[in-house]
């Protein structure tokens, strides 16, 4: 058993440090250049280069933060994304859900865990997208060890909080969605957004659109961003969702001529269809298939949407960290990002998947870059199925 104060060290020094990092600046200048005055935020594809995306998915920060195993992990996932980063220097990264696992997070702020996840991108001046997954505004959940030898961790918390301002360990209510996004929108790099009022408490709803360099106003691809649900409440995708995705496509894509792309965090049905039944064989394309998909809990229509759009090219999804294979479903293709982070089940070598969009003509190029470098899983997702 740790003395008192040595206890309470263990547990503040994550979150002392998580505190300071969010406050440290990238000296780096942002790599992108944001068009102003348009419907949708735009990104502008590089000059004479593809439009390159990194997926990072379930990376799970502030699991078990008050052992060592907790915050080990976190840096473990750190390295991974680092390595991941500086093999591939994408021109946006996408966090694909679950990016902190706020059913462990003991402190009201989980934005300092997010701030920590997010760290990778931001000091090198990649912009970034999210969406939300089904663990980051969940309930805290008491671990049954706390009640238990050795105990619940030394937390000291003040009697009265009237003039006591370090209170935060002491909270056990968590941090929302809505709460979550705007800490996150605060940084200059974030390309996140709540969405529609209407469609809450689902709030990862928007659209980016993918630029052409030579000219700013044609839009090369656009990024659908949807929130799946989970946490704090179901895991689905509403007919709300559906139907502001139906509004938004026919006002900025009103003849599908530009290729759209989708992501969120958990599977819909249509994943179990197209899942392999054991080894990935074509025309799926992949290198892990170690568990059934975990698909949301009611399709309310959104595959059906989307299978009919014929400038619908995939959809990318995480949640199952034992997948990370690409099936085709009608016309489009059916993907799920690698998992990224060590926090999380399974012991799979981590990765991420990269995704190239090219312009002229419109390819769109995916494969998985691991943690040590290597390659595996290349896929052209544009080919006619």
């Amino acid at each position: 058993m740790e003395t008192e104060g040595g206890g309470k060290w263990k547990i503040l020094l994550p979150v002392l440090f998580l505190s300071l990092i969010s406050t440290v600046r990238s000296a780096s200048a942002l790599r992108f250049r944001s068009v102003c005055g348009a419907a949708e935020r735009q990104v502008r594809m590089p000059e004479g280069a593809g439009f390159k995306i990194g997926l990072f998915a379930d990376l799970h920060f502030g699991e078990d933060a008050w052992t060592e195993w907790g915050p080990r992990q976190d840096l473990n996932s750190i390295n991974v994304m680092n390595s991941v980063l500086h093999h591939e220097n994408p021109d946006l990264v996408i966090y694909l859900g679950d990016v902190i696992t706020a059913n462990n997070i003991m402190i009201a702020n989980a934005s300092l865990y997010w701030d920590q996840a997010i760290s990778p991108a931001r000091n090198r001046g990649i912009p970034w997208a999210s969406v939300f997954g089904n663990h980051d505004d969940a309930a805290f959940e008491w671990p049954l060890e706390w009640f238990s030898p050795p105990g619940i961790p030394p937390i000291h918390c003040p009697q009265t909080t009237t003039s006591y301002s370090g209170d935060d360990e002491c909270s056990f209510k968590g941090t929302g969605r809505l709460e979550l996004m705007s800490n996150e929108m605060k940084h200059n790099g974030s390309f996140s957004r709540y969405g529609p009022r209407n469609l809450w408490p689902s709030v990862s709803n928007y659209v980016l659109q993918v630029s052409s360099p030579d000219d700013p106003p044609s839009p090369v691809a656009f990024l659908y961003f949807l929130d799946s649900g989970g946490g704090s409440y179901p895991e689905l995708i509403s007919n709300d969702q559906v139907e502001w995705f139906r509004k938004k496509a026919e006002e900025i894509n009103p003849d599908s001529r530009v290729p759209e792309i989708v992501f969120w965090h958990i599977p819909s049905t249509a994943y179990e269809v197209v899942a392999p039944k054991f080894d990935i064989r074509k025309p799926c394309v992949g290198s892990i298939n170690k568990e059934s998909v975990a698909a949301q809990e009611v399709e309310t229509g959104i595959m059906d949407l989307l299978a009919n759009r014929t400038s619908v090219k995939a959809i990318f999804v995480g949640h199952n960290h034992g997948l990370d294979w690409c099936c085709p479903y009608n016309k489009l293709w059916l993907c799920y990002a690698r998992h990224t982070g060590y926090g999380g089940y399974g012991d799979w070598p981590r990765g991420a998947r990269i995704l190239q969009i090219n312009q002229t003509p419109f390819s769109l190029h995916s494969w998985i870059r691991m943690e040590d470098g290597q390659v595996h899983s290349e896929v052209i997702l544009s080919s006619k199925l």
